[in-house]
């Protein structure tokens, strides 16, 4: 299965996330802000991050615009994974390359989904 960053500063999102993909058998590494997350991102190089946007010093737009703009991380779909719910948030993490948006709270089947959706490229 897949190697996936959670990149979240909120240990309550973690912990429910990490324990959905790992029942379903992925590996998950994490992060408790944007600029961890970058760093974990280029050490590790996972299949999927998964990226909260709202976090101290670094938020995840920033994040995953070094992640998706940076050479050796390019290749990496990022997943924001926000409860900032307007269309201008959903444009602008497009344009910040992020290959998906979900909004919190994201039920199990959903989140499988655009993992399963941005490891196929699609």
């Amino acid at each position: 299965m897949a190697n996936i960053l959670i990149v979240d500063d909120s240990p309550t999102e973690t912990h429910a996330f990490s324990n959905m993909l790992q029942k379903h058998g992925h590996q998950v590494l994490t992060a408790e802000n944007g600029a961890d997350g970058v760093a974990v991102a280029r050490q590790e190089l996972p299949d999927v991050v998964l990226m909260d946007v709202v976090m101290p010093g670094l938020n995840g737009f920033q994040a995953t615009r070094q992640l998706t703009k940076g050479s050796e991380t390019a290749h990496i779909p990022v997943l924001i994974v926000t409860t900032k719910d307007q269309e201008t948030d959903r444009v602008w993490g497009r344009r910040q390359g992020a290959s998906g948006y979900l909004v919190k709270p994201v039920a199990e089947a959903q989140l499988l989904k655009a993992i399963e959706d941005a490891l196929s490229g699609r």
